[in-house]
């Protein structure tokens, strides 16, 4: 899980870093995935996803499509703070929806902790400084972006409970994906898809490998060997860790009332996650999704 969390941590940056428009990126971000989860569907002679399993995975699909486009698009149009703790208001929209469509019964009481979460993202945004990256558009973005990723987890969920394994729904999930970003990326980029930089190929590769397949490789792995409730709060860590390698790599600034929203933001959905966990984890028997709780790479 530990290296999961780096690898999605280092996503975001490394995504700002190479320069290139954020929805094309996605696009042949999605292509190095396709041929990478299909190497591995046939390298374990797996058998070829039947009709039926099509379906079940058409509409996540989709969904990640939309949604590693338009991360992409708002990571290069405001700060790796704002992006990463936005995204993390992704279980106050999670937790209802899987109550509404799979009758699961969380701890109502738990959406307390959201308000903490609430008043972190709000100091985040709000006391950020004023010669930064950040920007409304990019922001309003990333409200786009939980709502898509929440429709993600939604359906990846009900995949899953029909038996897909997760070999087999990556595999089918990523050229579905392309449905999507492939127009998205005709109609914000146009003739920019065949003009990237070396710089955006190498991280374009580097995506699918790191965040593609190892990230998601070791969180598969670690399913096995965790509670699901451990890997939640480890996530909660991922955004604090990609504002520090966006210092790192990019030089962006955080100011110290931001670290104060910072830590707001992790021990409400820290709080809130864990406390809703108990009454869900014991309901339901359904594999976690593949991704986690943030926003996918």
């Amino acid at each position: 899980m530990a290296a999961a969390v780096v690898a999605f941590s280092l996503s975001t940056p490394i995504v700002k870093w190479s320069g290139a428009t954020g929805v094309v990126l996605a696009f042949w971000r999605m292509w190095l995935s396709v041929a990478t989860w299909w190497i591995v569907l046939t390298g374990q002679r797996r058998p070829f996803p039947d009709r039926h399993t099509w379906v079940l995975v058409a509409p996540a699909g989709l969904f990640f499509g939309v949604n590693i486009s338009l991360l992409f698009t708002a990571v290069t149009k405001t700060s790796i703070a704002h992006v990463e703790f936005i995204a993390t208001m992704t279980p106050l929209l999670v937790v209802p929806a899987g109550a509404y469509f799979f009758n699961e019964r969380p701890d109502w009481s738990a959406l307390r902790f959201g308000v903490i979460s609430i008043i972190g993202v709000t100091m985040v945004l709000f006391f950020g400084p004023s010669t930064g990256t950040a920007t409304v558009g990019g922001d309003l973005i990333m409200l786009l972006v939980l709502c898509s990723w929440t429709g993600y987890l939604l359906f990846t969920k009900r995949a899953r409970a029909h038996g897909v394994d997760t070999v087999t729904f990556m595999a089918c999930m990523m050229p579905l994906g392309l449905i999507t970003t492939i127009p998205m990326a005709i109609v914000l980029a146009g003739e920019e898809i065949l003009s990237m930089t070396r710089r955006g190929w190498l991280v374009a590769a580097a995506l699918a490998i790191l965040t593609g397949m190892i990230a998601h490789g070791c969180i598969a792995f670690a399913q096995q060997h965790l509670p699901i409730a451990t890997i939640t709060v480890m996530q909660t860590s991922q955004p604090a860790l990609a504002v520090f390698f966006a210092f790192l790599i990019l030089g962006e600034e955080v100011r110290g009332l931001q670290v104060v929203g910072m830590v707001l933001v992790i021990a409400g959905v820290t709080a809130f996650t864990l406390v809703s966990q108990r009454s869900v984890g014991t309901r339901s028997a359904t594999p976690a999704t593949p991704e986690g709780s943030s926003s996918v790479r």
